[in-house]
């Protein structure tokens, strides 16, 4: 009877002290974003021209709506077009194919295509958080298909890596 006595107080006293809690809040993100929310409100992400000697013309929309949705959906930052808290600009420096592994006839049995992107972010509030930076990343397809049959999903599947390390070095504040 003395532990059901202790055990029923326990539990009485546990909800007794929730109230004293309720003004404490443990906040955190899983997808890395280090933004407080108090201070930033805005994001403008720019165009990003391409400025590389071989241009794939889609690459450009497919790159910029990737950053635009990848900010939208692990941010709460309204995006404008004019004057924001934070600015994403830049330009597609490279898009590039080089052979990579050559079989016994001397020939590349494996392509890799390149896409390299250089982005400016701006903190307009704390100018220390001010990035300038070249990104790169890159898939490597079969010699024996033509580029045209696999360029879109490579492009697609680079353009994922590239906004995930731009998200990481600006927004993720890493």
């Amino acid at each position: 009877m003395r532990k059901v006595s202790r055990y029923i107080f326990s539990i009485i006293a546990i909800i007794a002290s929730l109230p004293l809690f309720s003004g404490c809040k443990i906040s955190y993100m899983l997808n890395g974003a280090a933004i407080d929310y108090t201070v930033y409100k805005t994001i403008q992400v720019a165009n990003f021209p391409i400025r590389a000697a071989l241009v794939y013309p889609p690459l450009q929309q497919t790159f910029e709506n990737g950053l635009l949705d990848y900010i939208q959906r692990n941010t709460r930052l309204q995006t404008t077009d004019s004057r924001s808290d934070l600015v994403i600009e830049g330009e597609i420096t490279g898009y590039n194919l080089s052979p990579q592994a050559v079989n016994q006839d001397a020939y590349a049995s494996q392509t890799r295509l390149t896409i390299t992107v250089r982005v400016k972010y701006t903190d307009t509030k704390n100018e220390k958080n001010d990035v300038d930076q070249t990104f790169s990343a890159y898939r490597d397809f079969d010699s024996s298909v033509m580029l045209n049959d696999v360029q879109d999903q490579l492009c697609q599947e680079i353009t994922e890596d590239l906004v995930i390390q731009i998200f990481n070095a600006t927004l993720g504040n890493w």
